[in-house]
């Protein structure tokens, strides 16, 4: 029997990640009831961060091994600059794997450097592990058709070289482009979509979608306040946000969100919670702050937005929790559509605000009498690539989808990002949405 002292480095870096997901789930089932809140908080949070990390390592090793190890026994590995090398990679990794203590520790009204250094990397360092993996795939696949498996000569050493370099290559030039992508303001999309059942005084309202702005270590005050002045330019009747608007507590945040008051759509400014504001655990004081800024939760609830030009022409707004509520077991939280949608009948329109397009899908076997439903989360994957995994998880990706006859679902991209200040094969968006009457 093999001792755990025996087992490779990545393989005990698999198994302390086993160990950080087991302890996160046995402090879920065990330890919820003897901590006090914020030490639950604080739990949560460096437990998710440990597990990343102890998942990362696994990936680090192999870029060390394919950008360092392979070149120790070349000519230049006792220069001076190959001492450079290592030191830059070291740092490189080390920038990657301190990201995700950032949320614990430097959140702050406008983004730290250390941060955006941090999540740079950690972006980076995803498409350095994309590149390394696919260009040693097909180095294999090359040797095995060649029928070289088993020889080893210059051709294969220099291929052997050639690889991290050229991945080391792409991974900075993806990086300068995803970090100028994402430096620029959201794009506006206007959308116009018909709406069953809605009142025809109500024909061409406009509603201005916001989601995953994710105010945190690197998205500010000075960001949310350019978006907030791109939506009052578009004057909307009513603004929605869907959701991951912090990965912070209110209260460490509070001075960044102070933006958020000066949205005055006529009809009324809503929110709904995403996964991110369940990982702060910290919804009840979010929801507070955003009632002082005059923006109304729809905690598993609707309102009538009734018409400017007819009181008795409305149709009915709901929305609920974000799915990752039930995940966390936390209380009092959780998707309750027949909650949301109470007094919501087929007679009126329906447009419902979820954060995750799985629980859009949900919503619709439940009630496919919603006419429209708002959702984001995926962030058009955001970065490459990452696309692939978020268009394959997710039931709507991004965009408009026509779901029958007369229901439509929205997904945005995302009006910023999460973390990594990086976009790649996405853009960030705010959406004007244009309802029309049938």
């Amino acid at each position: 029997m093999i001792s755990f002292k025996q087992l490779p480095i990545e393989a005990k870096a698999a198994v302390a990640a086993g160990v950080v997901f087991f302890s996160m789930m046995l402090s879920r089932s065990y330890l919820s009831e003897k901590l006090d809140f914020r030490t639950q908080r604080w739990l949560l949070r460096l437990q998710m961060a440990l597990f990343a990390n102890t998942l990362m390592l696994m990936g680090s090793l192999h870029v060390w091994k394919s950008t360092v190890t392979t070149f120790t026994r070349s000519s230049a590995a006792s220069s001076f600059c190959f001492m450079l090398w290592k030191i830059a990679v070291f740092i490189f990794l080390a920038l990657a794997h301190s990201s995700f203590f950032t949320l614990l520790f430097l959140v702050a009204e406008e983004p730290y450097f250390f941060s955006l250094a941090a999540y740079t990397c950690l972006g980076a360092y995803i498409i350095l592990i994309f590149f390394l993996f696919t260009l040693g795939s097909v180095e294999q696949a090359y040797k095995f058709l060649a029928g070289r498996g088993a020889k080893a000569g210059t051709g294969n050493k220099n291929r052997t070289a050639l690889k991290p370099v050229l991945a080391v290559l792409l991974t900075v030039v993806l990086t300068v482009v995803g970090l100028l992508n994402a430096s620029q303001p959201p794009t506006v999309n206007s959308v116009e979509i018909p709406v069953h059942k809605l009142p025809s005084t109500m024909n061409n309202l406009k509603v201005v979608l916001l989601s995953d702005i994710h105010l945190g270590p690197t998205v500010g005050k000075t960001k949310l306040a350019m978006i907030v002045r791109m939506v009052k330019a578009l004057k909307p009747d009513i603004t929605v946000i869907v959701g991951d608007l912090s990965d912070a507590e209110a209260k460490i945040i509070r001075p960044a969100v102070e933006p958020l008051g000066e949205l005055d759509s006529p009809l009324g400014t809503y929110f709904v919670t995403g996964n991110h504001e369940y990982y702060t655990s910290d919804v009840s004081n979010w929801f507070e702050l955003l009632k002082s800024f005059n923006i109304q939760p729809l905690h598993n609830e609707n309102v009538k937005i009734v018409s400017p030009k007819s009181s008795s022409d409305w149709f009915c707004l709901a929305g609920v929790d974000d799915i990752e509520a039930d995940v966390l077991r936390y209380s009092g939280h959780g998707m309750d559509l027949k909650k949301a949608l109470r007094g919501c009948s087929g007679e009126h329109a329906i447009v419902l605000l979820a954060h995750q397009p799985i629980a859009a899908k949900w919503a619709l076997q439940e009630r496919p009498d919603i006419n429209l439903i708002l959702s984001g989360h995926t962030h058009g994957g955001q970065i490459f690539p990452l696309n692939a995994g978020a268009y394959l998880l997710n039931p709507f990706f991004v965009g408009l989808y026509q779901v029958g006859q007369n229901t439509f679902v929205y997904v945005s991209p995302g009006t910023m990002y999460y973390g990594i200040p990086m976009r790649l094969g996405s853009r960030a968006e705010i959406t004007e949405i244009i309802l029309r009457s049938p």
